[in-house]
Order: structure tokens, then C-alpha cells, then sequence
């Protein structure tokens, strides 16, 4: 954000209703998000803190709270806008290859979707982050259970959802090779291919 543009944000008062300020303010609050979604990646959510986040963004950290209320609430903001979007946003059949090419991508560009990363990451943490991981990890397996007809399809649909998740901790956090270095599109096919006898629905790979 230009220097000029960060000084009018911040000398704005939170009441001023002019179309200037609330589209400096909506800049603004994508600049936080984009540098949450990527330091809540990166470090998790409680090494993550408010000065990184407000400084990777480019604006004074007051704007944070004035904007979010607190650093929880940037969080939530954070997963609701990667991984609940990408649940209303994406077939179910593609669900699981989208959410694997989002972790294999490693992030990249900005705006890129790095909620499952975030979840990783951020496991662990105070009780109600942990309590907002598990949903949104509930409503994942939800949508990849509707791929089987099996009688045991929920079981079916968190299995599916633990590999997704094992494979991004191994890649991501841990760093594993073969796994961390493996080009993605070999690592989409292979566990695609392996992955439709658990779940029917899935798209037929190439």
C-alpha cells in the first residue's frame, strides 16, 4: 500500500463514512488477510503474531483490531474465507485434488487459499482454535463422504480427509523426501488413482 494511501487509513475516524475511506478500508483489510493466511501457514496460529502480521501487511497493527477486534477473530476471518469458500466453491468430486494441489502448491501468489496449511500448522493451539479446526476438518470429510455409497461412507470421508491431511504434514511441516520435493501433478495422480477405491465419485484419472 502506498505510503500516502496508509496515512489517510489510519488518520480516517472509525465513523467517517466517505466511498474514499471504506475503500482504503477494504484494502486494507485484504492486505491483513493475505498476510494472516500466509504467516498463520508458515508459523501456526500462536507463533503468528499481531506486530509480523501487521508489519507483513504493510500498516500500523492498530488497524488490525480497529478492522478484525482481535487476532482470533482475524483467524477466523482467515479459515472462513479459504477453506469455507472453497467448500461452497468447488465440486465435491474435486474437492479433494483442489484442497491437495492448495498444499502441494506451497502457497503461492497472493490471495492463494492455504487453509489446510493454517490447520496443520495451528493444531494444537488454545481450545477454540482447536475447536474451529475440527469443524471445518468436519465439514471437509462431509463433503468427500457424499462420494461413496457405501453404508460406512462418514468413515470413508474422514479416512479420505486424514490422508489429505497426513500428506500435507508430512510435505509441508515436516519436510519428508521423497514426499516434499515430488512434483505435484505426480502426487495428485498417484493418490488419485489410489484414493477411488475409497471413494467411487471420484473423477477418473487421465
Amino acid at each position: 500500500m502506498p505510503e500516502a494511501t496508509r496515512r489517510a487509513v489510519e488518520a480516517a475516524p472509525c465513523g467517517g463514512a466517505t466511498g474514499e475511506h471504506r475503500r482504503d478500508a477494504q484494502g486494507t483489510r485484504r492486505l491483513l488477510l493475505d498476510a494472516a493466511s500466509h504467516l498463520f501457514a508458515e508459523r501456526g496460529y500462536e507463533r503468528a503474531t499481531v506486530r509480523d502480521i501487521a508489519s507483513r501487511a504493510g500498516v500500523n497493527q492498530a488497524l488490525l483490531f480497529r478492522y478484525f477486534g482481535s487476532k482470533k477473530a482475524l483467524f477466523g476471518e482467515v479459515m472462513a474465507r479459504g477453506g469455507q469458500e472453497q467448500l461452497r466453491t468447488t465440486p465435491p468430486e474435486r474437492l479433494f485434488e483442489v484442497a491437495l494441489r492448495g498444499m502441494l502448491a506451497e502457497g503461492a501468489g497472493p490471495g492463494a487459499d492455504r487453509s489446510l496449511e493454517v490447520c496443520l500448522r495451528s493444531i494444537g493451539g488454545s481450545d477454540e482454535i482447536g475447536e474451529a479446526l475440527r469443524g471445518l476438518g468436519d465439514e471437509y470429510a462431509d463433503v468427500l463422504a457424499t462420494l461413496s455409497r457405501a453404508d460406512d461412507g462418514a468413515l470413508r470421508g474422514d479416512l479420505a480427509l486424514s490422508w489429505l491431511l497426513g500428506i500435507g504434514l508430512m510435505r509441508v511441516v515436516v519436510g519428508k523426501e521423497p514426499l516434499a520435493s515430488a512434483d505435484p501433478d505426480t502426487v495428485c495422480r498417484l493418490v488419485g488413482e489410489a484414493l477411488t477405491a475409497l471413494l467411487e465419485g471420484l473423477p477418473k484419472a487421465d
